[in-house]
């Protein structure tokens, strides 16, 4: 039995979510995410105007006059979301964690893959791969991905995007769409990452909390590592130590930003004190625009 609050819980975020989706999304997955190719659908008769190559020269010979070919897009996608549920997910600053976040943006997004017929599936990993949910359709179905992604209780700390990325490209058998969120606190994950944009059309949703980018405060401040599960203490009020750390943080998210460059990849940067529709929004609105 799956208790109450885990219930209301998901349906807040189901109500939350599929508003978004009919308010602020509409047709912008449709127009974003294409389906595989054009599929047969019917012939009719030529009419003026009409493409002659698209002519079907048997059906025109039985019947003795000109009739083409009408082709549909085959939309059914299959869409994959690489969830991060390493302990860095779990930290949060102003209210709400980065896997709390992580949670409403799969929603909306599983919410907009089903509207369109499409198939969603997860890969829940840490620093090795936790639970697979292979892709289905359905709302019932999104509704368990959802419930997963909310409260999957991680056997695991630490983070390894790479582990994630080869089971990908294990499981899935043909070209799909693959949301990877997460705050990629990771060792090096290029190879399979590039190995996985040239398979798949991927997305990397980049999560993180204002605290984890500027030292504030005065004095000496313990803090705990999620991931290493150890206790530092930082002198905050040293300016040189502030300096380093800001330089640390802009050499990491430089040098993964520029990983997701070098590959292609679009990058949608979510900040977890701000409303994460705003970046989304503004990722589909560019990406409807270069198609």
């Amino acid at each position: 039995m799956i208790p109450r609050e885990v219930l209301r819980q998901v349906r807040r975020i189901e109500i939350r979510t599929r508003r978004l989706v009919n308010d602020v999304f509409g047709g912008e997955y449709h127009s974003v995410f294409k389906g595989r190719g054009m599929e047969f659908d019917e012939v009719r008769e030529y009419q003026p105007g009409d493409d002659i190559r698209a002519i079907d020269w048997n059906v025109t010979a039985r019947m003795g006059a000109p009739y083409i070919k009408r082709f549909m897009e085959e939309r059914e996608l299959v869409v994959t979301f690489l969830l991060d549920v390493s302990a860095s997910g779990r930290f949060g600053s102003t209210g709400k964690t980065k896997l709390d976040t992580a949670a409403e943006i799969c929603a909306v997004l599983a919410f907009s893959a089903i509207q369109n017929h499409d198939k969603v599936g997860a890969i829940i990993f840490s620093d090795e791969v936790e639970k697979y949910i292979p892709p289905d359709k359905g709302k019932k179905h999104v509704l368990h991905v959802v419930r997963e992604v909310l409260f999957y209780q991680p056997r695991r700390n630490r983070t390894d995007v790479a582990t994630a990325l080869d089971y990908l490209l294990r499981v899935s058998k043909r070209r799909g769409i693959v949301f990877i969120v997460s705050d990629f606190l990771s060792p090096d994950f290029s190879r399979p990452l590039a190995m996985a944009a040239r398979k798949h059309d991927v997305v990397a949703i980049w999560l993180s909390d204002p605290r984890e980018e500027e030292l504030h405060g005065s004095g000496l401040m313990r803090v705990w590592d999620q991931e290493e599960r150890v206790e530092r203490v930082i002198d905050v009020g040293s300016r040189a130590a502030r300096e380093r750390f800001r330089s640390y943080v802009e050499r990491r998210n430089q040098e993964t930003a520029a990983v997701f460059r070098r590959h292609g990849i679009d990058c949608v940067r979510i900040d977890t004190s701000q409303e994460y529709i705003v970046p989304l929004s503004v990722f589909f609105k560019s990406r409807a625009k270069r198609r």
